[in-house]
């Protein structure tokens, strides 16, 4: 077995991330059926959570889907949508202006918000984080622009995502054909190391089905979850290897139907307590005036 820099492998650029959802922006809201779901479900989950935002960031915000929820649940917050791709704010702002026309629109990284500190009392983060690179940047962010008891909500895709499609590949060659996947629990521990709270992470599978692996990896396309990863292929994929990937599929099927696991994650997070203003006693001090009071 070949070794490498499983890290190097599996990183995304950037430039290939923002081009591929740019490249998307028209067709991603007529496949994005799976970021819908895990959206819907997301947002449901605040149904049994109290709290009344007024300044909502829609990180990685799409097409407006989810923001156009927030506006329907939270009617008096201000939103800001923020996407690496500009073409996708574009779409979604000349695609519903009766929702969004107070909306900020606002090109930008995850891994480096032009905001204030404590500027929001929530960050919807929905199918995105997947495609950052360094967890704790972001959720150092995160955790920057959030308030004081703000919340920071977010659903992800965990490494049994597109297992059929990742199995199929591997009998092929040796190079990065899916994009790869955090795990839940690395998610969580990056939420702890970043000073964000109590969190909550839980997962679901979903299955979706398709007449073809064909139609599948179109799909992939039109989302702009085409593969991005470092090591990926450099040269056009030959056909033969394609009619392979394709056999191997078939094994799959079921019901006349080709399955495409995915791994759905979802979590939450609070802002930790701001502690700059509560004074820390040594508990060496503390011994040393016990033995004083009892002298």
């Amino acid at each position: 077995m070949k070794e490498f820099n499983s890290q190097k492998k599996y990183s995304k650029k950037i430039g290939s991330v923002r081009a591929a959802f740019d490249r998307a922006s028209e067709s991603y809201d007529n496949y994005s059926v799976l970021q819908r779901i895990a959206a819907d479900r997301l947002i449901e989950s605040l149904d049994q959570i109290k709290i009344k935002p007024t300044k909502i960031l829609d990180l990685g915000s799409g097409t407006g889907y989810g923001a156009k929820i927030f506006h329907k649940r939270y009617r008096n917050a201000q939103i800001f949508q923020v996407d690496i791709a500009e073409k996708m704010l574009k779409t979604s702002k000349k695609k519903s202006p009766l929702f969004f026309s107070k909306d900020h629109f606002i090109c930008a990284d995850a891994n480096k918000l032009p905001f204030i500190d404590k500027h929001f009392d929530l960050i919807f983060c929905g199918s995105t984080i997947q495609w950052c690179n360094d967890l704790d940047i972001v959720f150092d962010e995160v955790e920057r622009t959030l308030k004081q008891d703000g919340m920071f909500l977010f659903s992800s895709f965990g490494p049994d995502s597109l297992i059929e499609l990742r199995d199929c590949w591997s009998y092929v060659d040796d190079f990065v054909h899916v994009n790869a996947f955090v795990d839940m629990h690395d998610i969580g521990d990056a939420l702890v190391r970043n000073r964000l709270t109590s969190p909550v992470l839980n997962t679901e599978k979903i299955i979706l089905t398709y007449d073809d692996c064909r139609q599948l990896m179109y799909e992939l396309k039109y989302i702009g979850a085409n593969n991005v990863n470092s090591g990926r292929r450099k040269t056009l994929t030959g056909k033969n290897r394609l009619k392979k990937v394709f056999e191997h599929y078939e094994t799959y099927r079921e019901n006349k139907k080709l399955p495409a696991t995915y791994e759905v994650i979802y979590g939450h997070a609070w802002k930790s307590q701001d502690k700059t203003n509560i004074q820390s006693v040594s508990l060496e001090l503390v011994k040393e005036q016990l033995k004083k009071t009892v002298t």
